[in-house]
């Protein structure tokens, strides 16, 4: 039986590619470089905003990252004005959210964003306290996929890796999740394709989160595939 749910936030919970898009657009722009689309970005993001900006910049022309250090700066200085730009909720989350807490299951965030953005986005959309934790990107905790994160967070909700359900929507998420020792779940209604989850053999793949209640309802009786 699963006790704690922890959810990458962008791509998995809330549809975040707009704002993700126009942050680095305005940051590529004041560098006098090209824009990027969000099919893009979704290829670009999930290793944390350092990493997203290398592509970005390689991907507008500066391949020896020249503008690296001013882009860093540059982005979060716009990510603290647009981190909220047309963001929304997944359809079905909230639903599942509020299953999930009708069944007294924990339910936390991890995610690479930067922290003080994380706790934006989920406290502007969900309120305040509604999740049990929300953590995001801290100096001191590598970034996923290490699965240093998403255990610091079992621990301070009094869990253990096989009381819970790790849940995302990349390669990183699947990869942190497997090597927490949690039973993972790629979800295919966010910024990658079902190929790139399935290549990491997660426990379950799901296209609806409904489907992640059918998840919870079988826990007792031996997890069914549902890939």
């Amino acid at each position: 039986m699963y006790r704690l749910c922890i959810f990458d936030l962008d791509g998995t919970l809330l549809n975040t590619i707009n704002a993700l898009t126009y942050t680095t657009n305005v940051t590529l722009s004041a560098l006098g470089l090209g824009q990027i689309v969000p099919e893009q970005t979704k290829k670009m993001v999930g290793d944390g905003y350092k990493k997203q900006m290398e592509r970005a910049l390689m991907a507008c022309g500066d391949e020896n990252l020249v503008h690296y250090e001013e882009a860093l700066t540059l982005y979060m200085e716009n990510f603290a004005k647009y981190c909220m730009k047309d963001v929304k909720p997944y359809d079905g989350i909230p639903q599942l959210l509020e299953y999930l807490k009708k069944k007294g299951i924990k339910i936390a965030v991890y995610s690479n964003k930067p922290h003080h953005q994380a706790v934006e986005n989920i406290e502007t959309i969900f309120g305040k306290d509604y999740f049990d934790c929300v953590r995001g990107e801290q100096a001191g905790t590598p970034k996923k996929p290490a699965p240093d994160g998403a255990l610091i967070v079992c621990r301070e909700l009094g869990m253990q890796p096989g009381d819970c359900l790790y849940l995302g929507d990349t390669n990183t998420d699947m990869k942190t999740g497997i090597a927490a020792g949690m039973d993972t779940v790629g979800v295919t209604w966010g910024f990658r394709d079902r190929e790139e989850l399935v290549a990491l053999s997660p426990q379950y793949i799901v296209d609806y989160p409904s489907q992640v209640e059918l998840i919870i309802e079988k826990a007792d009786t031996g997890n069914e595939d549902l890939q």
